[in-house]
């Protein structure tokens, strides 16, 4: 990668494909669901909170207005923790794969994560390569067929996540 493409991350924003790709992973539920055995309650484009900051409660409705418009402040949030942790420059690709990575994840676990401290310290490769050891779930590793059914949509997302963060198909 040229190193002129990367930008500080206070100058980048996530891409339109990215947001796209975010909610086409997270899927949309009009009402309130607990979307795998164990999780907490989502809706929408996998909104956690409600706008008052509260959890989501089984019961909750949506829109898909309000859902997308949901998403698009959940994803700021996690843009500004993002620029509060990593502290190199990005390119576009890495910056849209990350967002949706701590999308997925939460801001705490992103900023605490190995992926951080290696993109911090350079190793853009490393810090990618990262992405495909988040895929476990309730300590079942989502990439062994018998848990195909449980999770196995968050090796697909991890996948995606790995290939646009290393460039590939750009």
């Amino acid at each position: 990668m040229n190193p002129a493409t990367r930008r500080a991350v206070a100058a980048l924003s996530l891409s339109a494909a990215a947001l796209v790709g975010i909610v086409l992973h997270e899927g949309y539920t009009d009402r309130a669901v607990i979307p795998v055995p164990g999780d907490v309650p989502t809706i929408g484009f996998g909104t956690t909170t409600r706008p008052d900051g509260t959890p989501v409660q089984m019961g909750d409705r949506t829109t898909p207005p309000a859902a997308l418009e949901r998403a698009l402040r959940d994803v700021q949030r996690f843009e500004g923790a993002l620029r509060q942790c990593v502290t190199v420059p990005l390119a576009q690709h890495e910056y849209d794969a990350l967002v949706s990575f701590s999308y997925n994840v939460g801001s705490r676990a992103f900023c605490n994560s190995t992926l951080v401290r290696k993109l911090n310290a350079g190793d853009y490769y490393g810090a990618c390569a990262q992405l495909l050891r988040w895929r476990f779930f309730q300590g079942h590793d989502c990439a062994l067929p018998a848990n195909a059914r449980l999770c196995g949509g968050l090796v697909t997302r991890r996948q995606a996540e790995y290939q646009q963060c290393i460039g590939a198909g750009r």
